[in-house]
């Protein structure tokens, strides 16, 4: 399998299923935006931090391939004409989410309850956080556009949605493994 096919060269790109859109469309924005999350995530599970952290960032990296998946197919392409899955993909589930959740649970329970914003900094790798929280926020802005024009998986937003509340919730507890400083953003008055 080459890795460049020239398909690509007049500004198209094809989804599962064979049909060809711009690169511009909705749809590549959205997984294309998870396949840059998965990035920075991967940047995160290479920094020096607990183990278990990376475990899970790993199962993270995992399921964002499988979102991926879902988002490069367009509904009508699921199926085949005698009803069988086109693709083999694994869904994103209940279970997925309650991961996150229990992550975020078991994170929280070792930190100070938050009385205000933070800024984002303090150290690198809480700084990669951040950023890896921004881009699921966009990425879950652009598969809600897309299940707008055309359904989605609604674990998928779902899932996106948690996902950055995990990784905002994981920032703070770097900040606290990290003794980096959290800076409480109070607003100046005018």
């Amino acid at each position: 399998m080459k890795v460049y096919t020239k398909t690509g060269d007049k500004g198209t790109t094809a989804l599962f299923g064979g049909d060809r859109v711009p690169k511009h469309h909705i749809r590549i924005e959205s997984y294309g935006t998870v396949d840059e999350l998965n990035s920075h995530i991967g940047l995160i599970r290479d920094q020096e931090i607990n183990s278990h952290y990376k475990e899970i960032l790993i199962e993270i990296q995992d399921r964002l391939f499988t979102v991926g998946a879902i988002l490069a197919t367009p509904p009508e392409k699921e199926t085949l004409k005698n009803g069988k899955p086109r693709l083999n993909i694994p869904k994103i589930i209940e279970g997925d989410i309650q991961l996150l959740e229990n992550e975020i649970d078991a994170m929280e329970s070792q930190l100070p309850q938050m009385t205000h914003f933070v800024l984002p900094g303090g150290h690198t790798t809480v700084s990669y956080c951040h950023i890896a929280r921004c881009v699921c926020r966009r990425a879950e802005r652009l598969s809600v556009h897309l299940n707008e024009l055309e359904p989605t998986d609604a674990y998928v937003i779902k899932y996106l949605n948690r996902l950055s509340d995990y990784l905002f919730v994981l920032a703070r507890k770097l900040s606290s493994d990290l003794k980096a400083e959290e800076v409480k953003w109070i607003p100046q008055k005018q």
